[in-house]
């Protein structure tokens, strides 16, 4: 009677393959994960730097006066972070309005938001 041997067990290839799957699968969630993180940090940044643009336009607004045509620097720190603003006064065909352009820009001078608003004479 002869004895047929039967073998467990996985061969080369087939870990080979296993192996080449899982691989794939860590890169791709490795990379959907960083991907959230750099969205949830640019999240951060703009809204930051929008309250940075709410408050100067705001504090425009409040000064029950129009604001000096041209333009000019201003600094705020929002969560820890330091924005520069520049903000831009112009004429409007109504001499009653001025359009007021606030570009906030991050440390690295990289704009981040821009916010425009018409403020009235009060």
């Amino acid at each position: 009677m002869k004895r047929v041997a039967w073998q467990t067990g996985f061969t080369l290839i087939e870990v080979l393959v296993a192996l080449a799957i899982v691989a794939i699968t860590l890169a791709a969630g490795s990379r959907a994960a960083d991907t959230l993180l750099r969205s949830g940090q640019r999240f951060t940044d703009v809204t930051a730097a929008q309250w940075c643009a709410d408050n100067a336009l705001s504090n425009v607004k409040f000064s029950h006066q129009l604001p000096n045509i041209g333009q000019s620097e201003l600094q705020c720190e929002q969560l820890g972070v330091h924005y520069t603003l520049l903000m831009s006064v112009q004429s409007t065909p109504n001499p009653q309005f001025r359009r007021v352009d606030v570009q906030v820009t991050d440390e690295q001078q990289q704009p981040v938001v821009r916010l425009s608003a018409v403020i009235s004479r009060q």
